[in-house]
């Protein structure tokens, strides 16, 4: 298969000349909210200008915090995460946000309504959000969420939280990106519990009931625990319960996100960029096979498509000849 006929689409426009990035740079680091959201619009986007934007912010990197909040659809992740900066900020902290929200499959657009639920965001220059579109990453995030951490830590946030759209297990993506992984349930989700336990479990750092004031939020609880018990490898993970409309136990949250990103930050901040380095790379890797899968129009993947059914080739080989070629 003849690899120009599938190279990437160009890079959008930008109207950032590479000669004002360093202005941009300073302007950022100094917290000014029209250089940092002009900044996370360039990666965002992935214009021509994202690549030396990047290599400029490269000495601010490695020192924020990321945790991801995943889990079920109803558990109040956007609730929680408002209830996370109130504190993080009653600290003296900064926090960014990146609030990942569904797509649609046909358009590609998305309702980005996440920032109208964190109320502690308004009118405060200690947080920044951001509200992205997963643009059909069944795992929960975008590639460009990845690129836009780098904005917020190189911004001198404290806290990046990353809030992923709550797909169930799909959600497996923020495990590559987050430095601190927080899986949210709520009582009353009912098979929801269970797909956690078989999915979302495995990758949590922190599991959280939220909703705890709700009749039923104790056996949840209880449930989790019997679940990670039965996962001798996982019986050390946190198990927190939480109401986030009052702020009840989310300061033993915070305090608790905070500790388990220490003993994770003993691999240093290179380690951790590089894995969320490895998650662009696939995914980049991922995006080129579905182009030429899809903008094929011989009997290529066909004959392939064909050896599979009969058997012939499995569809690990058959992948295999469709990158050697």
């Amino acid at each position: 298969m003849d690899s120009q006929n599938h190279a990437a689409p160009p890079p959008p426009r930008s109207t950032l000349k590479l000669e004002a990035i360093p202005d941009l740079v300073q302007r950022l680091r100094a917290g000014e909210r029209r250089a940092i959201a002009a900044a996370v619009t360039e990666l965002e986007k992935l214009s021509a200008s994202a690549p030396p934007l990047l290599e400029a912010l490269q000495p601010y990197l490695g020192k924020a915090l990321v945790v991801g909040f995943t889990g079920p659809p109803g558990a109040g992740k956007s609730t929680l995460v408002n209830a996370v900066i109130a504190h993080v900020r009653s600290l003296g902290g900064t926090v960014g946000v990146i609030a990942v929200d569904p797509s649609s499959p046909i358009s590609g657009g998305a309702i980005l309504g996440d920032r109208i639920r964190m109320t502690a965001a308004l009118d405060d220059d200690g947080v920044f959000v951001r509200s992205l579109a997963s643009r059909g990453y069944l795992g929960g995030l975008s590639p460009a969420a990845v690129r836009v951490i780098d904005a917020l830590d190189a911004a001198g946030f404290d806290l990046v939280l990353l809030e992923t759209v709550g797909t169930g297990q799909s959600e497996m993506d923020v495990a590559e990106v987050a430095d601190v992984r927080v899986v949210i349930s709520a009582p009353g989700l009912g098979d929801d519990i269970q797909a956690m336990k078989s999915g979302l479990l495995e990758i949590a750092d922190i599991l959280v009931v939220n909703k705890g004031d709700r009749e039923g939020a104790e056996l949840t609880l209880q449930q989790l625990l019997g679940a990670l018990s039965i996962r001798s490898m996982r019986s050390h993970i946190p198990v927190l319960k939480t109401t986030a409309t009052t702020g009840d136990g989310v300061p033993e949250l915070v305090k608790t996100m905070k500790e388990v990103g220490s003993r994770g930050g003993a691999a240093g901040p290179m380690a951790r960029r590089r894995r969320r380095a490895r998650y662009l790379i696939a995914r980049a890797a991922a995006d080129i096979v579905a182009r030429r899968v899809k903008e094929d129009v011989g009997r290529e993947i066909d004959g392939l498509a064909d050896d599979v059914l009969s058997g012939r080739v499995s569809p690990d080989v058959a992948a295999s000849k469709l990158l050697s070629r």
